[in-house]
């Protein structure tokens, strides 16, 4: 039973990062969705479950090192 609680989890943290309109915190919160799936499908051997999110968090953590390299656009309306 905890183990299907987890997969839940999972799946929930995965929806509710699809919802967020922030993309570097849909990436973050999908990341931690995609390694609770992989921990959950170890631990039921759902190995196409472990390849699948495995990959989704290798694209993820990609996608976030290059927002961090890349300058945001913090203009910023001065008034004298």
């Amino acid at each position: 039973m905890e183990m299907e609680a987890a997969g839940y989890l999972a799946s929930l943290t995965v929806t509710a990062s699809l919802l967020m309109s922030n993309m570097r915190w849909l990436r973050v919160s999908n990341t931690c969705g995609c390694v609770l799936f992989v921990g959950y499908g170890l631990v039921i051997s759902a190995f196409p479950v472990v390849l699948l999110n495995s990959s989704c968090t290798v694209i993820n953590v990609c996608h976030l090192i290059k927002m961090k390299k890349k300058p945001r656009n913090n203009t910023r309306l001065f008034i004298d």
